[in-house]
């Protein structure tokens, strides 16, 4: 069992001043992993920053997150889910934000869940036989 972890869960964690991954947070039994696409939000963020000193500080965080959660390129598998979750709910008029469905693909592609924000959850629950785990 494994879980992707999304970026609101995250921006959540920052928010309320813990840690990127504090072991609370996490279900004891689940590998995490690190989609690309979170990889670039969360260094967006850091350029987003309005001040060097938090831009600094975002940093430092993003990597030492990097460094202890694998991170998960974007490859022909994960395009692959992506194209057929794209179509799919996209018939069915069911379409989330493109970074999302690539988060949801990554989960997918590797037989994993997705530990997701608490605003986000409701993004993710419209995808089809993906388990959704919300941060608390």
């Amino acid at each position: 069992m494994g879980l992707v972890v999304d970026t609101s869960a995250l921006v959540s964690l920052e928010r309320s001043g813990a840690a990127l991954l504090p072991d609370a947070a996490l279900p004891a039994d689940e590998a995490i992993f690190l989609p690309a696409i979170v990889y670039a939000e969360l260094l967006s963020g850091v350029l987003l920053a309005d001040t060097p000193a938090r831009a600094s500080q975002r940093r430092a965080k993003v990597d030492a997150l990097a460094a202890v959660v694998p991170l998960v390129p974007f490859d022909r598998n994960v395009a692959t889910r992506w194209a057929d979750l794209f179509t799919r709910m996209r018939a069915a008029g069911r379409l989330i934000p493109s970074n999302d469905l690539m988060v949801a693909a990554t989960a997918l592609t590797l037989e994993a869940g997705v530990l997701v924000g608490p605003a986000e959850e409701r993004h993710f629950r419209k995808v089809p036989d993906l388990r959704v785990v919300v941060l608390r």
